[in-house]
């Protein structure tokens, strides 16, 4: 008979850090490093830069961003959904592991993807994104059952450095595979890639999965009630907000440029395979995958480097720092043309990634009311980042179809971090909700 194991006790945190290890192969193999390399290099071979999707002729990236915009806009729909099922029900390591089966699975019919077969192809890539989102979902809801609070920080920074640890091995054994296969093998030594995912995050999940309790001791039955609880609670954080000045004027700030971080951290790759002079399709590989590592390695520094700063000079002044940063490196990107430029470019953009990210939600949880009811308010903050990732690849990719050129599309990104920098500026330094009770 399986152990039970407590809350609390060291073999059960392990155990929920190492999905961690086991999804996040996705985030860097598929959505950012090897699948947009195989993806242009589609159109490449194919010598077309577009195609007939609903009787409509897309350019190629596009098209791609229009997918991934979707399956956001899916997403966001579903999480609070989702997130009501996680809080109510007894048996949520099902719902976790039928979102991580889907995605997985998806992964591997990428093996597939074929621009003669575009539907079928769309669908997987599709379905690969909800399923990585839509487990997180329920992962995320495991942290307060496994862990007492304070110990959940120092257990959620060791499940982010067991995906990286992980993800960045499985890229490196990718690289090797790509750029040890004979010539012309380079496309298939990708699709395989592309199994070793699923195959990845299916075999290592199910660690997590045999020592995970089940889920809270609801009755498991789900009803009208649940299903709608999500929306109740996203309504109810939303009228709290006329409250709250300080708290309302920072998550509009957020939106509109975590709109332009999200959408950079998306497209950056297929912005490299298009727009830089690489001289080859090795070097190109080869030069693109090294980019992603640079981001990943520079992300941990500029992480800590963010930390220190915004204990120095405030979370608000610090963040008002980054973007203005931001707004320079899309300048620069404008023009970039050489790879050496794009190297310089990604390890700026992994020093100001990390940070922005980490520091954003560090932000916004700094202020929240006074309430035990912090789950309802990261919701909030979650769906509003999933909305704004929609907003950002939509409008990214209509710049890039109108005017031919993803170049166009990143003076929209300037935009969006100088709006960014203005309602930063106009976020109140003391709570005034607070001052006025």
């Amino acid at each position: 008979m399986k152990q039970v194991l407590p809350k609390g006790s060291k073999k059960l945190m392990r155990a929920w850090a190492f999905y961690d290890w086991a999804n996040s192969v996705y985030s860097l193999v598929i959505a950012s490093a090897i699948f947009p390399i195989y993806y242009g290099a589609l159109f490449e071979i194919a010598q077309v830069d577009s195609v007939n999707f609903l009787g409509f002729e897309i350019p190629q990236t596009p098209f791609i961003t229009y997918v991934t915009a979707a399956a956001f806009l899916v997403v966001s729909i579903i999480s609070p959904i989702l997130s009501g099922i996680a809080d109510y029900v007894g048996n949520k390591k099902n719902f976790m592991k039928f979102f991580c089966y889907l995605g997985s699975l998806s992964c591997m019919a990428l093996y597939f993807f074929d621009l003669d077969y575009l539907y079928l192809s769309a669908t997987a890539y599709f379905l690969a994104l909800i399923g990585f989102w839509g487990s997180l979902v329920f992962y995320n809801s495991y942290l307060p059952d496994v862990a007492y609070p304070e110990q959940q920080d120092r257990l959620s920074a060791q499940g982010f450095s067991m995906g990286y640890i992980g993800s960045v091995l499985l890229l490196v054994v990718n690289l090797v595979m790509v750029l040890g296969a004979p010539e012309g093998g380079e496309m298939a030594a990708m699709k395989w890639s592309f199994v070793m995912v699923g195959v990845w995050w299916i075999l290592f999940s199910q660690y997590s999965f045999y020592h995970l309790p089940k889920g809270n001791s609801a009755s498991g039955k789900i009803h009208r009630k649940i299903l709608g609880n999500g929306y109740k609670e996203l309504r109810g954080v939303y009228r709290s907000l006329s409250s709250n000045p300080r708290l309302k004027r920072y998550l509009a700030a957020f939106f509109v440029y975590s709109m332009a971080v999200q959408t950079v951290m998306l497209v950056a790759t297929y912005f490299g395979e298009q727009e830089i002079a690489w001289g080859g399709s090795s070097e190109k590989t080869m030069g693109l995958i090294v980019s992603i590592l640079v981001i990943q390695l520079v992300a941990v520094i500029g992480a800590t480097l963010t930390a220190r700063a915004s204990r120095s000079f405030g979370n608000i002044q610090t963040l008002v720092v980054i973007n203005i940063i931001w707004v320079a490196i899309c300048v620069v990107a404008y023009f970039i043309t050489e790879p050496f430029e794009f190297y310089a470019t990604a390890g700026v953009v992994g020093l100001v990634m990390g940070g922005i990210q980490a520091l954003s939600r560090s932000t916004y949880s700094k202020f929240l009311p006074e309430t035990e009811d912090t789950t309802s308010y990261f919701s909030f903050y979650d769906v509003a980042e999933k909305i704004g990732i929609v907003i950002g690849m939509g409008v990214y990719g209509v710049i890039d179809q109108i005017t031919g050129s993803m170049r166009n599309s990143v003076v929209f990104l300037i935009l969006f971090f100088a709006v960014g920098v203005f309602l930063l500026l106009r976020v109140p330094r003391k709570d005034q909700s607070a001052e006025n009770n």
